[in-house]
């Protein structure tokens, strides 16, 4: 009888997959710090005689190298996929054999990649699973995108036609386990729910009711911003990617804080952004570290800059440090806990900034207060609709844009609040006067802010 255990990932929007029998498992897409899976195996009691990537990823360090090495397992990397380390090769079609009677089948599926290839579990010559990395998602597929822009269209059409075949030859009871899609980047758009089959798939995925010509289009025209730091990514899973340390970061006191600083490099605080709010050390970028962490810091931080971390406890920084390692940014250079106010030097003050709802910046703009409204949403949000007259300057550019936020005091929003308090942080220690509407967007018109939509 077979198993698979789904670990998952939310701060990518990822999965990887511990599948086998009794006494061994293969593992699909790993994550960077393998212990995860180290003790998922061993809570299962068995071998780890396989390591399978789906595809060389654009969006995460992979663990698989280290984790094949650790555990002495056969390293599955597609044929095709342009590596700088020994791996077993897999083309499409070949089969390894897991545990008694339980075979992974290698299913080429280029799409997300030219190389991306999928797998079969076969339990006594029967599929039962199909783990599809970035190829047939829920409810979509991966973007195509991410490799070269020259090759994109020539991608989205192989997508096409790799969902169709994934789709032709299991059964429909058949799960259906994508690596992304669970607000993954990689996602060409967001993925519906997080659980599938062939079937459902069958029935309602676009990429199998649409016609080739009709899904290309619909897909290029809503593929939306992609992460800066995915340039990174690639090259480092096609090297050698290191093994992770995640040995607690040396402790910093308010001097060494204020001398980071000074120098230019970031300190990012992970409490949650009602703690920032009312008080945090000037200069300071609030992360939170319960939102979306790895994705959203890898995103805006220039590549490589020194990060100091501060957080309320000693295991807020150590979970931020494992998901910032996923990314690929290793060994923060400090971190503090507690209290902002040890934060900070003797006779220096915490700063801090006022939040509020639409409904407040409604009662201000109904006064005749000229304010500043700032949108940091992505392009595709502000289509289905945005404030009249709010500047709009997409989250990931702000640092790099700062100067164009008209003068007076700020309001900031986005969707719900966590990436408007990434901006106002921004702001805020750019010297700007700011506010942070943390709130959901459906109440700004509920408010009587007015609306423009096309």
């Amino acid at each position: 009888m077979f198993f698979v255990d789904t670990l998952e990932f939310e701060g990518l929007g990822n999965r990887s997959d511990l599948a086998g029998g009794p006494s061994a498992a293969v593992v699909i897409d790993p994550p960077r710090d393998i212990d995860q899976i180290i003790t998922a195996a061993a809570r299962r009691g068995v071998r780890i005689a396989f390591v399978a990537e789906t595809h060389v990823h654009n969006d995460y360090v992979t663990g698989g190298l280290e984790l094949a090495r650790v555990t002495g397992a056969q390293y599955l990397v597609p044929t095709e996929a342009h590596v700088s380390f020994a791996r077993t090769p897999v083309a499409d079609g070949d089969t390894v054999t897991v545990d008694e009677g339980l075979v992974l089948r290698a299913i080429a599926t280029p799409g997300h990649t030219p190389h991306h290839t999928s797998y079969a579990l076969t339990e006594d010559g029967r599929d039962v699973v199909a783990f599809t990395g970035g190829s047939l998602l829920i409810g979509t597929v991966g973007r195509p995108d991410l490799v070269e822009p020259r090759l994109t269209e020539k991608l989205a059409r192989a997508q096409h036609a790799s969902a169709h075949r994934l789709a032709d030859e299991p059964d429909d009871e058949v799960p259906v386990l994508p690596t992304h899609g669970f607000g993954s980047f990689c996602s060409s758009s967001q993925a519906e729910g997080d659980a599938t089959t062939i079937g459902k798939e069958r029935a309602t995925n676009d990429a199998l009711i649409l016609d080739v010509d009709t899904f290309v289009a619909q897909m290029l025209a809503g593929l939306d911003d992609v992460p800066a730091y995915y340039t990174h990514m690639g090259p480092a899973n096609a090297a050698c990617p290191l093994p992770v340390d995640l040995t607690p970061p040396r402790r910093a006191d308010a001097e060494e804080i204020a001398s980071r600083l000074a120098t230019g490099e970031w300190v990012v605080d992970l409490r949650s952004r009602m703690a920032f709010a009312e008080g945090h050390v000037a200069g300071s970028f609030n992360f939170e570290g319960e939102g979306k962490l790895a994705t959203y810091l890898a995103w805006l931080i220039p590549w490589g800059k020194p990060v100091t971390l501060l957080a309320d406890t000693p295991e807020q920084i150590a979970t931020a440090q494992r998901e910032l390692a996923w990314v690929g940014i290793d060994r923060p250079a400090a971190a503090a806990t507690g209290d902002p106010a040890g934060w900070v030097r003797a006779g220096e003050e915490i700063a801090s900034f006022p939040r509020a709802r639409f409904a407040d910046l409604a009662d201000v703009r109904g006064r005749g207060d000229d304010v500043v409204v700032l949108d940091v949403r992505r392009d595709s949000e502000r289509a289905d609709g945005y404030i009249d007259g709010a500047v709009h300057i997409r989250l990931h550019e702000l640092h790099g844009r700062l100067g164009e936020v008209p003068d007076g005091v700020v309001w900031v929003h986005c969707a719900g609040g966590m990436r408007a308090a990434i901006a106002a942080s921004l702001l805020d220690a750019a010297g700007r006067d700011v506010v942070v509407v943390d709130d959901g967007f459906d109440a700004a018109a509920e408010a009587g802010l007015t609306m423009v939509r096309h």
